[in-house]
């Protein structure tokens, strides 16, 4: 009985032992077939790389230092002034697409790393993610940002959710501690993400939640535990970089971040980047055709993409020189616009006047003001009529219409007051003509000193000092209010090619001594009409902007009195 009893037990022990000989042959082989198809996948990725295409040219061009970002030299200031220090701050960089945004931040990054005052450290990552593609679950099974927790119920959990381990997986916050977490257009991203990027931002960590997971169980490993107990940690900087206004970022993301403006580029500056380019793509380019890029090309991206055809063009061609017709056709086959840059008038004229506006964030425009004067005969009042994109506009809510009147409108009726009282003009007695030519539109009271210096000068036919631009509000006590977005309209007046500009004295900054274009303070508007009245001479200030005594046309005023018929200027 004994014998038959080993036997069984032989015979089952052998079966055991062929059985876990043939998982463990067959674990060989297929360690042995992993490692095979292996081998093929890695001469496979090999030979991909080495299949690679030229480096693209905008990729050639990006800017490695800040020597070479052009035309950004506040904004480039402003980021050190947030980022090289002992205290960094967030901040938030905003401006039109192509100017140079994120080669800014991942340069002062690098600059910041050499700076021995700064908690940087040459260890410090630069994590770029795309508000505009990211991936978010609201479920929170991954989240890329965040970071997620991968459940035991999830496939492929491995050994650690076979025992029913939750797994934490960081995220791009964390994976950014202790350096730079550059969020483009951030002004897309998820209304959630936003709640929970300004906890991360409040609290320099980030906490990860699973239903899996308990305190008690002691099979979890204890680096989980310290994960679900304090977080993961989040100590970075925010840099958002955003193509909308500031005014779209949600209020409590702004507070916290320092603002930077990164403005269009000038045309000399497209050129610049224009002719770096057609370096690097080995070419020659014609003076005509680099000004016909300056002319298009609003962006440095749109300036490498034009000189990218370009270059193709030339070489089809067997061509080593990027010509005029080059441009022109690219122009025109790919719809690009003009730019919009004006330019001042070369002759004065009655009753045209170089107004200052600002478009989209910051970008100063000269506006073109022009007013027209008739007397009308017998006792009826003159009419006033506006033209331009400066009328009324409605709103149809449920239950009620709401009209809003223009407030350039409401600043002719302003300037209609001031000047009867304090010009001794009677606009009245004229049907007067105001127009705002261009099709731009036209709001906001700061076009106010303009409009008035055009109605004068039509009523009394006085010429206008064409190099002289302004800008102000005017009260109906003749007054010069203070305005927005001076310093970005005194920049288009210098680049239309205006000598001087007149601002209201409450915007008055020491910075303005150090621009190349005079700009001269002012309070009231007889003040401004005196300076603007041209009497071909020169005109002089003193250093700080304000008008001297000894100033010749003041003093013509005196010695040249106007025309017959034409109103004194009241004191």
């Amino acid at each position: 009985m004994s014998h038959i009893f080993f036997i069984v037990q032989f015979f089952f022990a052998v079966v055991i032992g062929l059985y876990f000989l043939s998982l463990l042959k067959n674990q060989q082989v297929s360690k042995i077939a992993m490692e095979r198809e292996s081998k093929k996948e890695i001469d496979r990725l090999r030979e991909m790389r080495e299949n690679a295409l030229t480096t693209p040219l905008s990729e050639s061009v990006r800017p490695s230092t800040i020597e070479d970002i052009i035309g950004q030299e506040d904004g480039i200031k402003a980021l050190r002034a947030a980022l090289c220090t002992n205290n960094p701050q967030h901040v938030i960089i905003y401006g039109p697409p192509g100017v140079g945004k994120t080669a800014a931040a991942r340069v002062i990054l690098e600059e910041a790393k050499r700076n021995h005052q700064s908690p940087f450290n040459f260890s410090s990552k630069f994590i770029e993610i795309d508000a505009t593609t990211l991936r978010f679950d609201e479920r929170g099974i991954a989240d890329p940002l965040m970071g997620s927790v991968h459940d035991p119920i999830y496939q492929g959990a491995g050994k650690l959710g076979q025992a029913g381990i939750p797994q934490p997986k960081p995220g791009a916050v964390t994976k950014a501690n202790g350096g730079i977490l550059f969020l483009d257009e951030i002004g897309e991203l998820h209304p959630v993400q936003m709640n929970k990027l300004l906890k991360v931002l409040e609290d320099r960590k980030v906490f990860l939640e699973s239903s899996y997971y308990s305190s008690e169980d002691k099979n979890i490993p204890s680096h989980i535990h310290e994960i679900f107990n304090n977080g993961l940690p989040a100590d970075f900087r925010l840099i958002g970089a955003t193509t909308k206004s500031p005014s779209d970022i949600p209020d409590a993301l702004r507070s916290r971040c320092i603002e930077i403006y990164f403005r269009p580029l000038f045309p000399e500056e497209i050129g610049i980047i224009a002719r770096k380019a057609c370096q690097k793509s080995g070419l020659d380019i014609e003076e005509r055709a680099l000004e016909e890029i300056k002319r298009y090309a609003s962006s440095g991206r749109e300036a490498m993409n034009i000189v990218q055809i370009a270059s193709g063009l030339a070489m089809t061609q067997n061509r080593r020189k990027i010509e005029l017709g080059d441009i022109q056709w690219i122009a025109e086959s790919g719809q690009y616009a003009p730019r919009a840059d004006q330019r001042v008038g070369e002759a004065p004229a009655i009753g045209y006047v170089n107004g200052l506006g600002v478009f989209g964030p910051h970008i100063g425009t000269m506006i073109e003001v022009e007013a027209s004067a008739v007397r009308v005969p017998g006792n009826r009042n003159g009419r006033i009529i506006i033209t331009g994109i400066v009328e009324e506009e409605e709103t149809n809510l449920p239950g009620r219409t709401l009209r809003r009147k223009s407030t350039a409108s409401n600043s002719v009726e302003n300037v209609l007051t001031a000047l009867k009282k304090f010009l001794e003009v009677r606009p009245d007695d004229y049907d007067i003509h105001l127009n705002f030519p261009g099709g731009v539109p036209i709001d906001g009271p700061s076009a106010g000193i303009a409009i008035a210096t055009a109605i004068y000068s039509a009523i009394t036919e006085q010429f206008i000092d064409p190099t002289i631009a302004m800008t102000g509000e005017v009260s109906i006590r003749g007054n010069i209010k203070p305005v927005g977005g001076v310093p970005a309209k005194i920049e288009a007046a210098r680049r239309a090619g205006c000598r001087s500009v007149l601002i209201p004295k409450e915007n008055y900054q020491e910075q303005f001594k150090e621009f190349s274009i005079e700009v001269i303070p002012i309070e009231g508007i007889r003040e401004a009409i005196e300076i603007s009245l041209y009497k071909g001479m020169n005109r002089e200030s003193k250093s700080n902007g304000n008008i001297s005594e000894k100033h010749p046309f003041v003093a013509a005023l005196g010695s040249n009195p106007p025309a017959k018929d034409t109103p004194q200027l009241k004191e």
